[in-house]
């Protein structure tokens, strides 16, 4: 148990608000926000350092999907992350830690690239902020890279969840044979197996019906698709790592760069970001600029 414990980083703000991240895959497991947990993660999630997470935010690089060099969704999720920055507290009393991962014997085995990803978390009273940058140290050598946050929010229950800003939006339907469509609904739901890659969408979604009947906005940049997904019970049964009875209670939100791959020249790099944040409505917010 004390092995497992080091690999475990907690950013605590304070008023039951934290945040822990699994080295292993530098993966958000747990995001608390005056003690309510907003992120799933499955009872059966294997916690072992080898396999992927099952839950929390994974970290998708550098591949999307199955992969004919390595594994599903490449190799930044299932290897263990360095921690550059533990938790520190900021002047405003936000929280910031920041992990990188680079290329190793391990992943130039699957991938021969050199590369560096930077990924900073800041936790604040109300918001989680992810800021990632990936860059390519070499002088000759070009990559190419698909990365998403594979975003599991906990959710009482995903029929009665809405999400907008993906109206008029093309997506890749995978539970068709990756044929595309486009979205006619204003605000979607989720009411099936789903698995739906939509391209060019807005900078930001609203999820309703999350956590206590809650709603989260999810602001992204340089992320240009989103990806929504929910196995339903007949792939939820396919899963060893994910019970049963578990897919009402998570919907997948995922910001991403998928659909057409980032071309990373020598010696530059791409950053990206994304903010969770729970919206607070009626008069909470006033009594909190009161109390300030």
């Amino acid at each position: 148990m004390a092995a497992a414990a080091t690999s475990v980083v907690v950013l605590d703000r304070g008023n039951n608000t934290t945040c822990t991240i699994n080295l292993h895959g530098a993966t958000v497991v747990s995001w608390r926000v005056n003690n309510q947990e907003q992120l799933f993660v499955s009872k059966l999630a294997s916690f072992d350092g080898k396999k992927a997470i099952r839950g929390g935010i994974p970290f998708v690089f550098p591949q999307f999907g199955p992969w004919s060099f390595g594994p599903q969704h490449g190799f930044a999720r299932i290897t263990r992350w360095h921690l550059d920055r533990a938790p520190e507290r900021l002047h405003n009393g936000d929280v910031e830690a920041i992990f990188s991962l680079m290329d190793n014997e391990f992943t130039r085995s699957i991938w021969n690239y050199q590369f560096r990803i930077t990924y900073r978390l800041i936790l604040r009273e109300k918001e989680l902020h992810f800021h990632i940058g990936v860059y390519n140290p070499s002088k000759d050598l070009s990559f190419t890279f698909n990365m998403l946050l594979h975003t599991y929010l906990k959710v009482p229950d995903v029929r009665r969840c809405q999400i907008t800003g993906l109206h008029g939006c093309h997506f890749i339907d995978k539970t068709r044979e990756g044929a595309m469509y486009q979205e006619g609904r204003e605000v979607v739901t989720v009411n099936e197996w789903t698995d739906r890659i939509y391209q060019h969408t807005p900078q930001e979604h609203v999820i309703t019906n999350v956590v206590s009947g809650r709603k989260m906005r999810l602001h992204k940049y340089n992320f240009p698709d989103t990806v929504i997904w929910n196995p339903w019970i007949d792939r939820s049964r396919e899963m060893s790592d994910f019970g049963d009875d578990e897919f009402p209670n998570m919907l997948c939100v995922e910001a991403g760069n998928v659909s057409s791959p980032v071309i990373l020249l020598p010696g530059t790099a791409y950053e990206a970001s994304q903010i969770l944040q729970i919206i607070i409505e009626g008069n909470v917010s006033r009594k909190t600029k009161r109390n300030r």
